[in-house]
């Protein structure tokens, strides 16, 4: 959230403090949800590493998880604006 916040004072000045804020909330918490439901998947799959493009890192679905959630939120709300 404290990030959001950055965000907006650097770069979108015209966001309120509480759009900010709130926007800050969902992504964090759709971005855990994200990584949640990947590990999910990775369980009821049986592998440790969705792939072996990031060795040790549990692959490349591990580096998008948390974005792939969070980032409609910031879209959605964007374009309906």
């Amino acid at each position: 959230m404290l990030t959001a916040l950055v965000v907006r004072h650097l770069g979108l000045p015209t966001l309120s403090l509480t759009h900010a804020a709130l926007l800050g909330l969902g992504v964090t918490v759709l971005g855990t949800v994200g990584d949640l439901a990947e590990s999910l998947l990775k369980r009821w799959a049986g592998v440790k590493d969705s792939g072996a493009l990031f060795p040790g890192h549990g692959g490349m679905l591990d580096r998008l998880d948390s974005l792939l959630f969070g980032a409609p939120v910031l879209y959605y709300y964007f374009l309906w604006r």
